[in-house]
């Protein structure tokens, strides 16, 4: 058998194994070792650790596209000087995931424009990362999903389906009242979620506005009461980001149209 013969039997080998990065590293690892005279152990050391990393590297990658975030955000991307009752050492610490295995709400609630979208998007990426299983929701689509699922037929598979996810996020709640059956439904979940699945949930109203979108008092108590028991409350405090930035803009505008002028 020709060396190119053997080469492309033992790619051949290395698929069939499904040991990609073996296949593309093996001739180049080849080199290194002959040249710094790396034992065969060494060599076949290297190789199965690249091959570990890059796994590793897809699982997090696909772990991140399932999710299905709207947009990607990092917590390293957050300014934490622009919002206050909120302190960058404690979201660090829940962003190491012990709220996941304990199964514990995060509820962040605040006027728009503060962050709590991002901070719920870099805490759940952070759970990627950890091998967790995510799922990121706006409230009302997830509302909308689940009153077509119960319309089909099929809301009990619905419902088995995400409650097979680590942690789930439930973004904006209170942009939109829900009808009767949507408020039912959703009671429903979160009473499927409770203390057996992570909770992320972000909302503009404090929780006294909640009967608002939920409809119904005995419902909302009874919600919250599943929703806070043993959940990390953060409270965000200050002034839209978005306002803020709109307010440069135009103080930006004005300086050079002054500028201009003279």
């Amino acid at each position: 058998m020709s060396m190119m013969q053997q080469q492309s039997l033992l790619e051949t080998y290395l698929r069939q194994l499904r040991l990609p990065s073996f296949a593309h590293n093996y001739a180049a690892f080849a080199q290194d070792a002959a040249r710094t005279g790396l034992s065969c152990e060494r060599y076949l050391f290297a190789l199965s650790e690249a091959e570990i990393a890059q796994r590793d590297a897809n699982r997090v990658e696909r772990s991140i596209a399932q999710a299905k975030f709207p947009v990607v955000k990092e917590l390293s991307q957050f300014d934490w000087s622009c919002v206050q009752g909120v302190t960058k050492t404690r979201v660090l610490e829940l962003a190491q995931g012990s709220y996941i295995i304990q199964a514990e709400p995060i509820i962040m609630i605040g006027n728009p424009g503060l962050g709590k979208s991002h901070v719920a998007t870099g805490l759940a990426l952070a759970a990627c990362r950890q091998g967790k299983r995510v799922r990121f929701y706006n409230v009302a689509s997830l509302v909308n999903d689940l009153l077509s699922a119960q319309h089909e037929l099929k809301l009990s598979r619905f419902m088995a389906g995400i409650c097979k996810h680590d942690l789930l996020v439930l973004d904006e709640f209170g942009f939109i009242p829900f009808s009767r059956d949507g408020a039912n439904l959703l009671f429903q979940l979160c009473s499927a979620l409770y203390e057996r699945n992570a909770i992320i949930i972000t909302s503009n109203l404090k929780f006294g506005d909640w009967n608002a979108v939920m409809g119904e008092e005995h419902l909302t108590a009874a919600l919250l009461d599943r929703l806070t028991h043993r959940a990390h409350i953060l409270e965000f405090l200050g002034e839209s980001f978005r306002f803020r930035q709109r307010l440069r803009q135009e103080e930006r505008r004005g300086e050079e149209g002054q500028s201009e002028a003279q």
